[in-house]
């Protein structure tokens, strides 16, 4: 039978499979469920440190009398960011208790400040790893791309100062030279991995309403195709573990992402339409895949696809479309 353990930021999985940070790994049960059906490792579901920051303004903000007791006021600010905080350490020891699978704690943080500090005490609560979602949507026409990318290093940088257990950064793709981005993290010995990458809110607007909605909330197969890309393309350029992440929905979307270069696979949405018994399934797309054709483990066919070793490394980089039919442009 195939061998379906790996690494991934220097921990022990017993496959390749996680569970990514979603309303999934929000609770102890579901939490429960996921590693009943054989998920290699989860990440919980992320705290917000905008979220943090606007329910302690909030707080202070619903008591007018606070404005006359500033000391009062940064008291209740404070309490407020503990409490909030709280519930997710204690959710953090809760899982450790409840599985024996890594259990990886994220934060979805837009800035490198205060919230930083915050990492000591995921540490503290037993986290096996932190996964930092950071988001740059490059829309301010004020920032140029240096200053959008220097927040990755900042933000990595502080962090690494405040924890020793490992810090995967949980990436966006918008950056006018991502390969070049993508090998300079990989060598600041700030991060043990990167996941490639997250998926940003789609608006959509509706027109009878006349409001900004959410479309696309759930990824589809098809979106495989840009983790797929960069995968391939940095594996053999950097050191650095790579996971893959949306429109993985199958044990074929993970033999690609493997073939390409990935260490581990996220999935959510494949679990949230499936429910957690998808991932038995999976697994055993996978390891008949193996036997089939003869791999023993995932080493032996991890990166075999990537752009080095495969037999046309130009597809990887091509961005328009082949013209298939003569005649049609």
């Amino acid at each position: 039978m195939a061998d379906l353990t790996t690494t991934y930021l220097g921990l022990s999985l017993h496959n390749p499979i996680i569970v990514g940070s979603s309303g999934l790994t929000n609770n102890i049960e579901s939490i429960k469920k996921i590693a009943k059906n054989k998920a290699g490792a989860i990440v919980l579901k992320s705290i917000f440190e905008e979220q943090i920051t606007m329910e302690a303004n909030k707080a202070v903000e619903n008591d007018a009398s606070l404005s006359t007791y500033p000391e009062a006021a940064d008291y209740i600010s404070n309490y407020t960011k503990q409490e909030n905080v709280g519930q997710y350490l204690k959710l953090i020891e809760d899982a450790k208790k409840a599985v024996h699978i890594p259990v990886i704690a994220s934060v979805n943080c837009v800035s490198s400040t205060e919230w930083t500090s915050f990492a000591k005490k995921i540490e503290a609560a037993g986290a096996d790893a932190l996964e930092l979602n950071a988001f740059v949507l490059p829309s301010d026409e004020k920032n140029d791309s240096e200053k959008n990318e220097k927040f990755y290093f900042d933000l990595t940088e502080k962090v690494r100062k405040e924890i020793s257990i490992p810090i995967a950064l949980k990436m966006s793709y918008y950056s006018a030279g991502l390969a070049q981005l993508i090998q300079k993290l990989s060598w600041s010995g700030n991060i043990n991995g990167l996941v490639l990458f997250n998926r940003f809110f789609s608006p959509d607007i509706d027109i009878d309403k006349m409001q900004v909605v959410a479309n696309n909330i759930f990824s589809t197969p098809e979106e495989i195709s840009t983790s797929l890309r960069w995968i391939a393309l940095m594996s053999p350029k950097i050191k650095t573990d790579l996971s893959a992440s949306t429109g993985i929905h199958s044990g074929e979307g993970i033999i690609k992402q493997i073939l390409a270069g990935a260490k581990t696979v996220q999935l959510a949405t494949a679990v949230y339409q499936n429910g957690p018994e998808i991932i038995p399934d999976m697994l055993k797309e996978l390891e008949k895949w193996m036997d089939d054709n003869k791999y023993a483990k995932l080493d032996d066919f991890r990166g075999k696809m990537n752009q080095e070793n495969t037999a046309n490394p130009a597809a990887y980089e091509r961005i328009q479309f082949m013209k298939y039919f003569a005649g049609i442009e």
